[in-house]
């Protein structure tokens, strides 16, 4: 009799955490992603439903093209944090195993370590959106994904990423003009925010 009674108990206390659950996530504030230039616009179908701000610098190191030299990104390295300050993402370049390992962005959740690669399929300097001095905004696809070692799925079911609001991270111009500065690495503060959509 104890026993019945206690997973009744244990019954009802499933079903209210159920049910505040539940309105917690009907109440949850819908995400307004801010103006973006027309080719930026994520396609129909997908929702916006992650947004971080990013702090990090841009890297470059300076390599020949054609009959000079020019820095040449070699990847992003930022931290991307939740409206409460609080770590949220890591943003770095690594191999997309989906793709055979080609280089791509990557984010992976700082707490259940899933993690999504993807490709730049659209940018824009229009100075109506993208400050002075800024990189550009960028469109960027999903290419990969994976679950965390737990499954964590924050990240995996992303379909589109936008690189929005940018501020810094534009590549020297000085110091990459002769063999010498071959090899020369520079990493230049930036912030951003990224938007992460889903079906």
């Amino acid at each position: 009799m104890t026993f019945t009674i206690r997973r009744a108990l244990s019954i009802a206390a499933a079903a209210a955490t159920l049910v505040l659950g539940a309105q917690q996530t009907d109440a949850s504030p819908e995400i307004v992603t801010p103006a973006v230039p027309s080719n930026l616009e994520v396609p129909a179908g997908n929702t916006a439903f992650l947004v971080a701000r990013a702090a990090g610098t841009q890297n470059y190191v300076c390599l020949p093209k054609g009959d000079g030299f020019s820095w040449t990104l070699f990847g992003p390295q930022a931290t991307l944090f939740n409206d409460d300050d609080r770590q949220e993402i890591t943003h770095f370049l690594s191999a997309n195993p989906v793709e055979n390992g080609a280089l791509r962005p990557t984010w992976q959740h700082s707490r259940d370590t899933s993690a999504v690669w993807a490709a730049a399929i659209q940018s824009s300097t229009d100075p109506g959106f993208v400050a002075p001095g800024a990189i550009p905004w960028l469109l960027l696809q999903v290419a990969g994904a994976q679950f965390g070692p737990e499954l964590g799925d924050k990240l995996t079911f992303s379909t589109y990423v936008q690189r929005l609001r940018t501020a810094g991270g534009v590549a020297p111009a000085k110091g990459c003009g002769t063999a010498a500065d071959v090899g020369k690495k520079v990493f230049v503060p930036y912030e951003a925010d990224y938007v992460f959509y889903r079906p």
